[in-house]
């Protein structure tokens, strides 16, 4: 099977697992692919990046990420309260960023305002086989 086969596959499983997260909640986030591709230079990785839109008071449930999967995010507009393992809270601003090691524990991922919408890109480095790429955590 080629790896290109199962990026559309792969994009689809991680916004359902993001919008799953959504669906449990009152006000939750929305997730859009954004860009897939499979790394030709580390075989058997890929990299997925979606756009993940707060609006004003939105949060996530807390998730993990697949095993393998190493994830740049970066705030393009408003400011998202974050906390990843054992760091604090964290607010950033549009323009920052942060990552997630393999096997973090996003706890808290939220819009930092009740009145305007937040935006970040997130990126991931992951497994290209990996079709769960969010789950979350009761």
């Amino acid at each position: 099977m080629k790896v290109h086969s199962i990026l559309p596959s792969l994009v689809v499983t991680m916004s359902l697992g993001f919008a799953g997260a959504a669906a449990a909640q009152d006000v939750g986030e929305t997730v859009k692919p954004n860009f897939s591709r499979a790394l030709p230079n580390i075989p058997g990785k890929s990299l997925t990046a979606v756009e993940v839109v707060y609006p004003p008071g939105a949060a996530s449930h807390p998730h993990t990420h697949a095993k393998s999967a190493f994830i740049y995010a970066y705030v393009v507009s408003g400011s998202v309260v974050s906390k990843v393992n054992n760091e604090p809270e964290h607010v950033y601003k549009a323009g920052e960023s942060f990552f997630e090691e393999p096997g973090s524990l996003h706890a808290v991922s939220r819009n930092a305002s009740k009145t305007e919408p937040a935006k970040l890109l997130a990126v991931f480095v992951v497994d290209s086989d990996d079709k769960q790429l969010t789950t979350n955590v009761k």
